[in-house]
């Protein structure tokens, strides 16, 4: 690995933190379920990706381990702390979404 690759994985790894705040901090009111409407991922597969990214390493690491690592915290907590139940409306936006996607 060069300087230039260590330099660009530090930067990756620090804007992952920031987004990793952001989601978990500064807007827990954003619902998983209107990420995926809106931009087709949520926490849940920030947290399946960053599962298999250690498994490619040759770390075992179960969906909750994964989960707790990326929410802060073991889910159901933050299921209990910061999920509401979708709308009807929500669950017709994620439908249609899922429908533009091919999902």
């Amino acid at each position: 690995m060069t300087d230039t690759d260590f330099e660009t994985t530090q930067i990756e790894a620090a804007a992952f933190r920031r987004l990793l705040q952001h989601l978990m901090v500064e807007r827990t009111d954003v619902q998983n379920i209107d990420l995926m409407i809106n931009a087709g991922f949520c926490r849940n597969c920030l947290s399946d990706w960053y599962r298999e990214a250690a498994e490619q390493r040759g770390i075992t690491m179960t969906k909750d381990e994964a989960r707790e690592a990326i929410y802060g915290m073991p889910f159901a907590q933050w299921k209990a702390q910061h999920q509401k139940e979708a709308t009807a409306e929500q669950l017709a936006a994620f439908e249609a979404a899922q429908r533009r996607h091919g999902g």
